[in-house]
């Protein structure tokens, strides 16, 4: 069994962002994190997500995912992104981000887990530290989707 916890952060919704991730193995640990100079909270936490799955090397293990993010766990767990995929997205937000899940989900067996956020777990604790600090000293990298559709809703 593959265990990860993901967590993910913004500072000001939109404004400077991170996300978190502890993935274990065994004895074995990674660590993950990376910061953006402008997005969203629930961007930042299904982006932890995504990128857990992309450092997977094998699909052999089921993938227990661990996070505090009711939109994302909710998305999932209840049907939410089954619908919108069916309604090809109208109306929804990152749906780039969600495509991309879709698609680097597909070869994995995966359950989700809600645990409740600054509750003690060590995992957690350890994402949103890592996410916090990623938003607030960088270094930041552009999230393009999310800025080229700032930009574009901001000209009117």
């Amino acid at each position: 069994m593959i265990t990860i916890y993901t967590d993910g952060s913004a500072l000001g919704n939109p404004g400077p962002g991170g996300y978190g991730i502890v993935m274990r193995f065994g004895e074995k640990k990674k660590e993950v994190a990376a910061g953006y100079r402008n997005t969203t909270n629930n961007r930042m936490e299904l982006m932890a997500v995504i990128v857990a799955l992309e450092q997977l090397k094998t699909t052999k293990y089921p993938v227990h995912i661990y996070s505090d993010s009711k939109y994302v766990i909710d998305s999932i767990s209840k049907g939410w992104l089954a619908n919108w995929v069916k309604k090809g997205f109208k109306g929804k937000k990152n749906v780039d981000l969600w495509k991309k899940y879709l698609s680097v989900s597909k070869p994995y067996q995966i359950i989700f887990h809600w645990v409740k956020g600054h509750a003690g777990n060590p995992d957690n604790e350890r994402c949103d530290r890592l996410a916090v600090q990623k938003a607030e000293n960088g270094p930041h990298m552009v999230d393009e989707p999310f800025e080229e559709q700032q930009n574009s809703s901001n000209l009117f």
